[in-house]
């Protein structure tokens, strides 16, 4: 009896599969793998790749994932340095850095179980760094004074060394804050203190400001002075050189009557002349009557 080539290959390939998903496996990137044999864990695979095992019942393989997983804890109460209560909640980014010792810590490598050992050291970390710190710290109306940072790193010190000694293979990739709360017995005293703050910063702004308006006042008051006293000083100055030439001038005026009124006459009209205007004046009328002098002058010079 022939048998059809077809149906050879066929069965070939799918023998061949069989043995595939027996004696190989696969690691993805994102993925961890425990192999265990006869139940005992004996290695570990965190590079993604092809992998040979011996069929089960001798090896079973367990596959975690190793990317950073986000975990909350609950929203509790702590007592702060200076006896304030202070609810708390934090955020933590963890993943599986030795997944040969995660797996038989919690249960085939359970993430709940995993997680709640995380949840119990969060809560004696928090317990242990709010307590160290006063609620200023924590709430302030200057920002300047408060401290997350160093209060979130102390937090994530602590978890990571608690993690350490447990040998469950986890590690803290990263740890903030999540939320900040006060019990209702609480909130009237710190919103009263926090007004009161307010009210200092306020003052201490305004006191600051008016010392900065005095001193730009009395530094505008010391140029004033200044300029008024160079201004009278050079005002005497033009008025002593005005009466000395008066002085030396006033001998010849003297001496002179008629002299001396035409000078001042003409200095007057040369007053009145130095801008470009028009005037309409009595010719009789002082400093207006040279002009008719000027014409008469004109007149006389023209008969001759």
């Amino acid at each position: 009896m022939k048998r059809n080539p077809m149906t050879v290959t066929v069965g070939v390939v799918l023998i061949l599969i069989f043995l595939l998903l027996l004696f190989v496996f696969q690691v993805r990137q994102s993925e961890v793998v425990v192999v265990t044999t006869f139940g005992k864990p004996t290695r570990d695979i965190v590079e993604p790749g092809a992998y040979f095992k011996w069929p089960w019942p001798i090896q079973k393989v367990y596959k975690f994932d190793q990317r950073i997983q986000v975990f909350e804890d609950k929203f509790e109460e702590q007592l702060t340095r200076d006896g304030n209560n202070l609810l708390t909640m934090v955020y933590v980014g963890w993943r599986i850095k030795e997944p040969q010792a995660f797996f038989p810590k919690f249960r085939g490598g359970s993430v709940v179980e995993a997680e709640r050992m995380l949840e119990s050291i969060l809560r004696s970390a928090k317990n242990s760094v709010v307590g160290r710190h006063d609620l200023a710290d924590f709430v302030n109306a200057d920002e300047s004074r408060l401290k997350f940072d160093a209060i979130e790193t102390e937090i994530k010190t602590l978890a990571e060394a608690a993690l350490q000694t447990t040998g469950a293979g986890l590690h803290i990739e990263f740890l903030g804050l999540r939320k900040l709360g006060l019990p209702e017995n609480v909130t009237q005293a710190v919103f009263e203190r926090m007004t009161s703050e307010r009210n200092k910063l306020a003052s201490r702004t305004e006191a600051e400001g008016k010392a900065e308006a005095d001193k730009i006042r009395s530094a505008a008051d010391s140029e004033a002075a200044k300029l008024l006293a160079d201004a009278n000083a050079q005002a005497i100055r033009i008025r002593s050189e005005g009466e000395k030439i008066a002085a030396e001038v006033l001998p010849v005026f003297e001496q002179n009557p008629a002299l001396a009124n035409f000078d001042l006459r003409l200095k007057a009209l040369e007053q009145s002349l130095r801008e470009r205007s028009t005037l309409i004046f009595d010719a009789r009328t002082p400093p207006f009557d040279l002009f008719n002098l000027v014409q008469g002058l004109t007149t006389n010079r023209v008969t001759r």
